[in-house]
């Protein structure tokens, strides 16, 4: 009976981090998401500066995991080099570890002081405010949870059968390196496992050579979750996560001879024997990186080998999945991911019209027509499979949902036909002909290509957050936008009266081409309509009542 109740308080501990942990990744998300994506994306043009984002995102999400899979995201849609998300991942390990250390410095006593700040936090009526409390309630959780992990390993000490499967770990390395990993496959959180590791530690149960060989495990197993991930997706996304792994295996199969040395070498360290596995799983990660990155080049070539190009996918979707009808939830979430990847591909488009109004160069307008068709197969696609869910029986929320979704997917579909019927007929004639737009008229379009380009993304972010805030700065934004089409055009007419030649030879392109990007903006505002609508600061029209 006391066996039991031993088993039941440590699973509970276990469950509490793990649970915890979640709690923070999506506080985070929910409060910085936006903000860690885009620094993810735009701070990986050197090594440093990619090893350390995504040192500070894992730390940020409690998640390498996280990390791994929206780095592998950025690859696929070109925004990060493989060379470089290679090097995101080695900080991301390194992030997990230093997360590790902290949270055996013995701070458990800030766990009830930080609930209760992130309860005072959740209540606020913003999103920012709630992630941050959400966040700040996990590391709450964490804490707390280690606390737990510590009682409830205390009696394991006088434990004859936790002793003799231990001592059988001990005479067989690496089975207790494939056991430590399957653990953090399992719960797919390396850290968790470490925690348990650091706890069974603290009560002596455990030899620092056998405490070396699990850190190694947990970094293993903790390397395969984003590559089962990504397995049904890209070739660039699966090249990332493979290549970690294989960093990691390569790392855990050079470490596990010199364990014993490790130990020995890591105890001379002023650092107490029982923070052994904190120690020792921040110098793998740290030792590795060091090793890793000048070869990061040299991996990613040979990750494009073995994991070869395959032919260009047909336009068929790729998460609709029939048999997902039956759980309206998960349902909607596959739907939400496919029209997300056509929100890629009419960035793709956007920013292939913009590079070739840019550069005059008619070959980047090449994929414009297969990308719309793509994207035209995949909207109706999505039309049909929620009108099925539909028939299945929605509550009102999931109902709502799904409107939105598919409003959302023929908002997309409209910005694809003035993408390739409007811009890309109208650059493809500026390039044939040899049209130069003035200075200012080419600097006023290339303004406003960018802020398109850019109101797609934070879009996009809407659309899976709903985050209310960013969605009344997209209504804003539409009324900056008309004021710059506006602005834009009358700037133009009075070139055409100083009789500017440059401008009377645009004058049809560069009014064709304003009117289109404002048309995509309106389109891309859309998403925030029902959010605006469901707090009820949506008005039906902007004219101004007429006075009594």
């Amino acid at each position: 009976m006391d066996s039991t109740i031993i088993m039941i308080n440590l699973f509970g501990a276990v469950a509490l981090l793990l649970f915890g942990l979640a709690q923070v990744k999506d506080g985070v998300s929910r409060a910085f998401g936006a903000r860690l994506r885009t620094g993810l994306a735009t701070g990986t043009r050197g090594g440093f500066r990619s090893f350390l984002s995504g040192l500070v995102a894992t730390i940020a999400l409690q998640s390498s995991t996280a990390t791994a899979l929206m780095t592998a995201s950025f690859v696929e849609r070109d925004l990060i080099r493989p060379r470089m998300a290679q090097i995101v991942l080695l900080g991301a390990n390194v992030g997990t570890a230093i997360t590790a250390w902290i949270v055996a410095t013995g701070i458990e006593w800030l766990s009830p002081l930080l609930i209760l700040a992130g309860i005072v936090l959740y209540r606020g009526r913003s999103s920012t405010r709630q992630g941050g409390g959400a966040a700040l309630i996990g590391i709450g959780l964490m804490l707390l949870s280690l606390h737990l992990l510590g009682l409830a390993t205390e009696p394991m000490r006088a434990s004859p059968a936790l002793a003799a499967f231990i001592g059988l770990l001990d005479g067989a390395l690496p089975v207790a390196l494939l056991f430590s990993a399957a653990l953090a496959f399992l719960s797919s959180s390396s850290l968790a496992v470490v925690v348990l590791i650091l706890s069974l530690a603290s009560a002596g149960l455990v030899s620092a050579e056998l405490v070396i060989v699990l850190v190694l495990g947990a970094n293993l197993g903790g390397a395969i979750p984003p590559v089962i991930a990504t397995l049904s997706g890209p070739v660039s996304a699966r090249r990332v996560t493979l290549g970690n792994l294989a960093v990691r295996a390569f790392g855990c199969f050079i470490a596990l001879p010199l364990a014993g040395y490790g130990a020995e070498l890591i105890q001379m360290l002023p650092f107490g024997p029982a923070k052994l596995p904190v120690d020792a799983h921040l110098a793998f990660n740290l030792l590795l990186a060091a090793l890793a990155w000048p070869f990061s080049r040299p991996l990613a070539t040979l990750m494009a080998r073995l994991v070869p190009d395959q032919p260009e996918p047909d336009n068929a979707p790729k998460y609709l999945d029939a048999q997902e009808l039956s759980t309206p939830v998960i349902a909607l979430t596959s739907a939400t991911r496919e029209v997300l990847g056509v929100g890629d591909l009419i960035e793709r488009m956007l920013v292939r019209v913009s590079e070739a109004f840019e550069q005059n160069d008619s070959g980047k307008l090449a994929e414009i027509p297969a990308l719309e068709e793509r994207v035209d197969r995949l909207q109706q696609a999505v039309k049909i499979y929620l009108s099925k869910l539909g028939r299945e029986g929605l509550s009102d929320e999931n109902a709502r949902r799904s409107i939105v979704v598919i409003d959302y997917a023929i908002n997309l579909e409209h910005m694809g036909d003035i993408i390739e019927k409007g811009l890309r007929e109208e650059v493809a004639k500026k390039i044939s002909l040899g049209l130069k737009f003035s200075d200012d008229g080419h600097q006023e379009l290339r303004k406003l290509f960018d802020l398109t380009i850019d109101n797609l993304r934070v879009a996009q972010t809407i659309f899976v957050t709903r985050d209310f805030n960013l969605a009344r700065q997209m209504m804003e934004v539409k009324v900056e936008v008309r004021r710059m089409e506006k602005q834009s055009a009358e700037r133009h007419l009075e070139r055409l009266r100083d009789g500017r030649a440059d401008s009377l030879q645009t004058s049809s392109l560069h009014l064709d081409m304003l009117r289109d990007l404002k048309r995509i903006n309106a389109h891309i505002v859309s998403v925030a309509h029902p959010i605006m609508d469901e707090s009820g600061l949506l008005i039906e029209s902007r004219v101004r009542p007429a006075a009594e």
